[in-house]
């Protein structure tokens, strides 16, 4: 009992530690909502945190270039993401803002660089290999599909129910094995995509009640994010992880990284 205490708070420790960036944003979030700072408005100085500590991740050696690439390619992602759905009503960012494209405050993006950050950590402190990872061919058009749908469901059918029957098939027989301590562990992938998307919409929650962003039911007050959401986390996840995923495949061949 004594031993899995001791693996369960190296594991939280690490887990933290993976966790620096989005930390930095909530505690960002946090401070700004309380106390109003000098010479720019919230969203602006939000941008300028989230700057400086990208600049001082990659330079302290905490990320490499490469998943600075990596991290910046998922920056884009959301972006756009965020510019339609606001569009679309789905959700909005009522304050003020100079750096803000299509009523879309800049820092957004890294809400969700922060979620490849985190992958890119938590890869290299649990020494994560990915086991029987389904081939290119398969795993591809399957995130891309993913990330379509968050834009065509609003034209046509929502296809995540589908898409996430696919995930289950497509890795059914995929796992992670990770190392706590020396020891090294085993988790089905698709167990791990619902425990991750299930903590991002705890930060979510965290996210809004700080002033994120604003969904229409919490216009007036604050009200917790609908499960539903969930799901949408879920596949957003999928999408980070099989992005970070590539990038240590092509690394692998220089390395152990796929079984």
């Amino acid at each position: 009992m004594k031993h899995k205490l001791k693996q369960l708070l190296y594991f939280g420790r690490e887990q933290a530690l993976s966790c620096l960036f989005p930390v930095v944003i909530f505690a960002s979030l946090a401070l700004t909502k309380f106390i109003p700072l000098p010479f720019l408005a919230r969203y602006d100085w939000l941008l300028m945190i989230c700057i400086v500590m990208q600049w001082w991740m990659v330079r302290s050696g905490l990320e490499t270039k490469d998943e600075l690439k990596v991290i910046t390619l998922f920056h884009l992602i959301g972006l756009a993401l965020e510019i339609f759905k606001v569009h679309m009503g789905s959700w909005a960012y009522p304050e003020h803002g100079f750096f803000k494209v299509f009523g879309v405050p800049l820092y957004s993006g890294f809400m969700y660089a922060s979620v490849a950050s985190y992958l890119c950590q938590a890869w290299r402190r649990l020494h994560v290999e990915l086991v029987n990872w389904p081939p290119y061919f398969a795993v591809m058009p399957l995130a891309s599909a993913i990330y379509l749908n968050f834009f065509w469901h609003h034209f046509w059918l929502d296809l995540r129910w589908w898409l996430g029957l696919c995930v289950i098939i497509v890795f059914w027989r995929a796992s992670v094995r990770y190392k706590v301590n020396g020891i090294t562990y085993r988790m089905p992938i698709v167990l791990s995509f619902a425990l991750i998307g299930f903590f991002i919409w705890v930060a979510e929650n965290i996210a809004t009640f700080f002033g994120a962003w604003q969904y229409p039911n919490q216009t007036h007050t604050w009200s917790l994010v609908h499960l539903g959401k969930i799901s949408s986390w879920l596949l957003l996840v999928i999408v980070s992880f099989l992005i970070v995923a590539e990038l240590k495949r092509v690394k692998g061949r220089e390395g152990n990284y796929v079984r």
